[in-house]
């Protein structure tokens, strides 16, 4: 497994239930500076979904990723509110509120 994806994996397991995480800030956790786009290649690819929560990773504004990377629409919606987390009138989530504080 490439050492960069499991910094990335690991970074993501670090997002506790009921928090989310932007893409950059999993980057930024992992080591990789401006690595957004890894970080969606990484979780595009997540070998043990089970143990590494990529659902609680969203875009920086709050919107979630296209349904097909977490196996149907709504399915990341649906694994985040289980979590506790809550949506605004446009579906996104409450940055303010439940995202991590680096």
């Amino acid at each position: 497994m490439n050492s960069v994806y499991e910094r990335i994996y690991q970074a993501v397991k670090l997002i506790p239930r009921g928090k989310v995480a932007s893409y950059g800030q999993v980057a930024a956790l992992a080591g990789i500076p401006r690595g957004a786009r890894v970080v969606g290649n990484a979780l595009h690819v997540n070998p043990d979904p089970e143990n590494v929560p990529c659902y609680r990773v969203v875009r920086k504004n709050g919107s979630l990723t296209e349904a097909f990377a977490f196996g149907g629409e709504n399915v990341q919606r649906r694994l985040l509110e289980n979590d506790g987390v809550e949506f605004n009138g446009r579906g996104r989530v409450i940055m303010d509120k439940y995202c991590i504080r680096l």
